[in-house]
């Protein structure tokens, strides 16, 4: 059912942020949505499909929103708001036989951004891009425990660092400590130049650029040098209770299950504990049981856990770095298929 309607903005010296340099804003919403979609002075007219005009409708009038916030609109704010939108219409209500009153039944897109936690830090302020980064940021501010999996760029590290500064910039922790295995992948760290701490500086080095992005590096020098920002290799934590801090395991899936079960029982009086991972790049040696996937196996029932997993759906880097990961997911499941083929001639 084809429908066109008018949309009147009160202010349109911020509609050519929300349009975009020479409206590309517009046509990837065109594209995404299959509308027209045409401007004059402060009034936009959408025409097409009834659903996509529903959704180009509540996309612009959050943009909207947003850019008379002081936010700068671009592709990727186009692209988080697709996003949003696409999980709501994935939940949207059905009446008889899938139709109300002769209609498909239309979500309510109004509430896609419910419940959202936007983070302030020193130098941004950190909004989650997806649904279910909004989810995982609300675990993260809310439970004890938050175990994340799922491929590159979906932004497991950044906001689990991301809340560790907001519980401790707010008081609500005293200390930050983020911690890696040092597993080797591919390289070998005994060659690498300097004393132990220099070795193990490229395997932390991810998440001193977290904390970079969020703070003074000033800031983060003078807080590590009395103690209270802490970056270790998962070794220097054994034995430890970490009490009143925000600690953050990240690589988890190159722990063998002695260490993850180390690691977790450190958990103390006081403190949050985040656990990311990508399964599907392991480092440990073949036949080497990953903590992670142990984990999450015996945890998966316990309830004050919460256990996200990411998919390629939620990877928010540069739009080829979703082509990537589906093409390596794909590859390895040709992979496996053949190996399992081989192990039927045994």
């Amino acid at each position: 059912m084809t429908q066109s309607i008018n949309i009147t903005f009160d202010n349109n010296k911020v509609l050519p942020i929300v349009f975009g340099e020479q409206n590309s804003n517009l046509t990837l919403l065109e594209k995404h949505t299959g509308v027209a979609i045409a401007s004059r002075g402060n009034i936009v007219s959408i025409s097409g499909d009834a659903e996509g005009v529903h959704i180009a409708k509540s996309i612009l009038n959050t943009l909207y929103v947003k850019a008379k916030k002081g936010y700068a609109i671009g592709r990727e704010e186009v692209e988080d708001e697709l996003r949003f939108a696409s999980a709501q219409l994935s939940k949207k209500p059905e009446g008889k036989n899938g139709k109300k009153n002769g209609k498909e039944p239309q979500a309510d897109l109004s509430t896609m951004h419910d419940g959202e936690i936007t983070i302030k830090t020193r130098k941004k302020v950190i909004i989650p891009r997806s649904p279910l980064q909004q989810e995982y940021l609300q675990n993260l501010m809310t439970r004890d425990l938050t175990l994340a999996t799922g491929p590159a760029g979906t932004g497991k590290t950044y906001l689990a660092v991301a809340a560790a500064v907001q519980k401790y910039l707010n008081h609500e922790v005293e200390r930050i400590i983020l911690s890696r295995p040092a597993v080797e992948a591919g390289e070998k760290i005994g060659f690498l130049p300097g004393d132990m701490a220099a070795k193990l500086d490229p395997y932390l080095r991810p998440l001193y650029d977290a904390l970079f992005d969020m703070m003074p590096q000033e800031q983060i020098t003078k807080l590590m040098e009395i103690g209270e920002i802490e970056i270790a290799p998962l070794g220097f934590m054994r034995g430890r209770t970490l009490s009143n801090s925000f600690v953050i395991l990240d690589e988890a899936q190159n722990t063998t299950p002695t260490q993850m079960k180390m690691f977790l029982t450190r958990l103390g009086i006081g403190s949050r504990m985040a656990i990311t991972g990508d399964l599907s790049q392991i480092d440990l040696p073949k036949r080497e049981t990953s903590g992670l996937s142990d984990a999450l196996e015996k945890l998966n029932n316990v309830e004050e856990i919460k256990i996200i997993q990411f998919s390629k759906k939620d990877v928010v880097r540069h739009p080829l770095a979703a082509k990537i990961v589906s093409a390596y997911e794909q590859f390895g499941e040709e992979e496996r298929g053949e190996e399992k083929g081989s192990d039927s001639w045994v």
